[in-house]
């Protein structure tokens, strides 16, 4: 029955465009993410509540415009406006190839993640529009094995070029990546871009074009109204103001771990890839997951992975890092998947990009703050400290998360979303 529905998935040529384009995106990506990392910390030796800065600085374009861009994705033709966020993308990812300093980088990194505030709801309202209800849960775990598939590829490949070579490699292979996506998605531009609720309101003999606020506050409206969807959005701002404290403080406490050793982090985001490829697929074949389960049993797992790596003295072995950066990975993948699915499901598919607009909006507003208060904090205290304290508190709300599961997700233990409501059903083996 898998196998007639992976047949069923990949027979849709829209789906196969648009799942090679953001294949190559994703793994572009975590190629120029590792590159500008080590850059940072390695070779300029940026302090670290200025690393904090490169967050917000990217975080602050999602703040202004994920709600409108969110709202522009269910009125335009998604494809398109995926394809010049790609471009775009290369032609500023040339400046930061050639930044001579930190100053210099900032804004060129603001200006980049103002294309990927487009980018991310014009894809995930795409996928809704392309993939059949049925499918949907296929199409999401084979997004997310990409995108956590690339986290192990790109960091494994992106340390081999940098010890070959230099972090610039790495740039100039994201471009690359890029260009070849923007022209996968050509093949798509025939594609209308029209919208469910277009459609239902052409079958009623009733168009009228709403205009672009008013549908903007209608994504709101439903977000209030869902509270699945609701509180899986709180839940998820919460976890992520805690984990974006220390998210982009790994280099600085690898290179209190080992700091002759460049490639450290690009092994263990790997393992933390490897770890979330492997839950994916173990959900798959598991059946069904309730919601709470998923996001707060995530949760944990990323919490206890984060509290070990703090707890690591220097000159820890690698396999005791590559150990709790696959136990994170695990947590990963499960809360993404079971995140993404429950966006993706619960949502209506007129108002998807909406939804996910809104989503990138909360989560930019906890990186304008929470990056600062890290760095702060590894300032006061030490690294080791701040990963054990952050990575308690995200433990604390998994099991949470639990706890209040029939608050936050109710019936959701017995049913399945065939029968419409809030389970999660997977296809079994």
């Amino acid at each position: 029955m898998i196998s007639a529905s992976r047949s069923a998935l990949w027979s849709i040529r829209s789906y196969r465009s648009m799942f090679s384009a953001y294949a190559l995106a994703s793994f572009g990506d975590w190629f120029d993410a590792l590159a500008i990392q080590v850059l940072v910390v390695y070779r300029w030796g940026v302090d670290p509540f200025m690393i904090a800065l490169i967050p917000v600085c990217m975080a602050l374009p999602a703040v202004l415009f994920s709600s409108f861009a969110g709202t522009l994705a269910d009125r335009v033709q998604q494809a398109k406006l995926m394809m010049l966020c790609d471009l775009l993308t290369v032609i500023l990812t040339v400046g930061v190839l050639f930044a001579p300093n930190f100053a210099w980088l900032l804004p060129l990194l603001a200006l980049r993640a103002m294309a990927g505030v487009f980018h991310v709801p014009a894809q995930q309202a795409l996928t809704r529009r392309v993939v059949p209800a049925d499918l949907l849960l296929q199409a999401t775990s084979y997004n997310g094995l990409v995108g956590q598939g690339s986290k192990v590829a790109g960091p494994l490949l992106g340390a081999v070029t940098l010890a070959a070579l230099s972090p610039h490699a790495c740039i100039l292979i994201n471009m690359g990546a890029r260009l070849l996506s923007a022209l996968l998605l050509l093949g798509l531009w025939r594609l209308p871009a029209g919208k469910a609720g277009q459609e239902r309101e052409v079958a009623k003999g009733q168009f009228r074009r709403q205009s672009f606020w008013s549908e903007w506050k209608e994504g709101w409206a439903f977000l209030w109204h869902r509270k699945v969807v609701f509180h899986t959005m709180i839940f998820g701002f919460i976890g992520l103001t805690a984990i974006l404290m220390v998210d982009y403080q790994f280099p600085t406490l690898f290179k209190s771990i080992s700091p002759d050793n460049e490639s450290l982090t690009g092994q263990v985001v790997a393992a933390i890839g490897a770890g979330a490829v492997g839950a994916i697929v173990v959900l798959n074949k598991l059946g069904k997951i309730h919601y709470a389960w998923g996001l707060g049993g995530g949760c944990g797992l990323i919490g206890l992975g984060i509290a070990l790596l703090g707890l690591c003295p220097p000159a820890s072995p690698l396999w005791l890092l590559l150990g709790f950066g696959l136990l994170l990975g695990i947590g990963n993948g499960t809360y993404i998947l079971v995140q993404n699915y429950i966006l993706q499901k619960e949502t209506s598919p007129d108002v998807v990009g909406r939804v996910f607009g809104i989503q990138n909006t909360m989560n930019s507003l906890v990186m304008l703050t929470a990056p600062l208060v890290g760095g702060l904090f590894i300032r006061a205290l030490s690294v080791g400290t701040a990963f054990m304290s952050i990575g308690i508190t995200m433990v604390g709300l998994g099991l949470t998360g639990i706890l209040l599961r029939r608050l936050l997700w109710p019936q959701t233990e017995v049913k399945e979303t065939g029968a419409g409501v809030s389970g999660m059903k997977m296809p079994s083996a």
